[in-house]
């Protein structure tokens, strides 16, 4: 894959203690698809299945879910999440952003409903695709990206 066609791929993260959502999004159609859910023990992911992500999608940037109060202050989970974007930056050496997420569970919930007892399977990472597109249809990063 070429360095620009990289450049228009952004992989997003919606982070929780057991598992974590992923998508992958496009710039350039500013859409996003839900990918997988990896499993995570207290926080910490699978690396091993993260480094496969990184190396099968080789995105441009990554983008994690913040999850705000609904008042805009930090959650207790923010801290974590903090923590988790600044390490897959250091692994990954790709720059990663952070949005807010508050109403993304809602509208995942939202999106699974239909599916019953499966919902659980799909939840987070039709999460971080909401995410994903949140961030890939907000206009206010762009300018700062094409500088």
């Amino acid at each position: 894959m070429d360095m620009q066609t990289a450049d228009l791929l952004v992989m997003g993260f919606d982070f929780g203690q057991r598992r974590i959502g992923v998508a992958i999004g496009q710039m350039l159609t500013q859409t996003a698809t839900p990918l997988c859910i990896i499993p995570a023990q207290d926080g910490v992911p699978d690396w091993g299945r993260v480094d496969n992500l990184i190396r099968e999608w080789q995105p441009g940037m990554m983008i994690v879910g913040l999850p705000l109060n609904m008042d805009g202050t930090m959650s207790e989970m923010a801290v974590a999440v903090q923590k988790f974007s600044r390490r897959l930056q250091n692994r990954y050496n790709l720059p990663v952003e952070m949005v807010d997420e508050r109403l993304s569970s809602i509208e995942a919930q939202r999106e699974t409903a239909s599916e019953g007892p499966r919902r659980q399977e799909h939840l987070d990472h039709v999460a971080a695709r909401i995410i994903l597109e949140t961030w890939l249809q907000d206009e206010t990063h762009r300018t700062d990206n094409t500088k």
